[in-house]
């Protein structure tokens, strides 16, 4: 059986790891509202959303040159600005999400690929681990995420402010937003 290659959706030679800000979205496995409900223009967390906003905001404590900018639990989707300081390697502390994976030892790389310290990658793939543990432990969701996750280097101050603003919306614009699937998955599992 051939290995299918899969086309990368980030920026073609671009340093991820490099100080900046980044706009991610990272979605629930086929969208599914893991994280709870939008009422009156307001998220209400469930037990799991709870969980994956307690995580996004630890993300400091594994990366101490990670600044959590705006973000939202959403139903199906987290949105969240991080800023990845400019610090020196001496200061960085060998903790965190780029352990989870040890090192091979046969000098081929992991099934997901290189993996780069304190990248967005990293720091994507140790959040994405602590809300699948958690709910592994403690639900029936085994996959909690889909494959890969959105990204947007974040080019200055004008754009970074409407980022932080399209993020304090994104509840009240519920109803309009195109990661909403509850419509769609209601009608699909209506009796015929």
């Amino acid at each position: 059986m051939q290995k299918r290659n899969r086309k990368s959706i980030r920026l073609k030679g671009y340093d991820y790891s490099q100080p900046g800000h980044y706009f991610i979205t990272i979605c629930t496995h086929h969208r599914a509202h893991l994280f709870g409900d939008v009422r009156d223009g307001q998220m209400v967390l469930s037990a799991m959303g709870a969980v994956a906003d307690a995580c996004w905001r630890a993300v400091p404590e594994h990366y101490p040159n990670v600044r959590v900018d705006a973000y939202v639990i959403m139903p199906n989707h987290v949105h969240g600005v991080l800023e990845i300081m400019d610090v020196g390697a001496q200061d960085f502390v060998n903790v965190g999400a780029q352990d989870f994976v040890p090192p091979r030892s046969d000098g081929k790389t992991h099934k997901f690929g290189k993996i780069i310290p304190r990248s967005v990658a990293t720091i994507v793939r140790g959040f994405k681990t602590g809300v699948t543990k958690w709910a592994r432990e403690n639900t029936d969701v085994h996959v909690a995420w889909q494959r890969n996750y959105y990204e947007h280097i974040v080019r200055d101050d004008e754009a970074l402010n409407r980022i932080r603003q399209y993020i304090h919306n994104n509840p009240a614009r519920w109803p309009q937003d195109d990661l909403n699937t509850a419509g769609v998955r209601a009608i699909i599992s209506m009796p015929s």
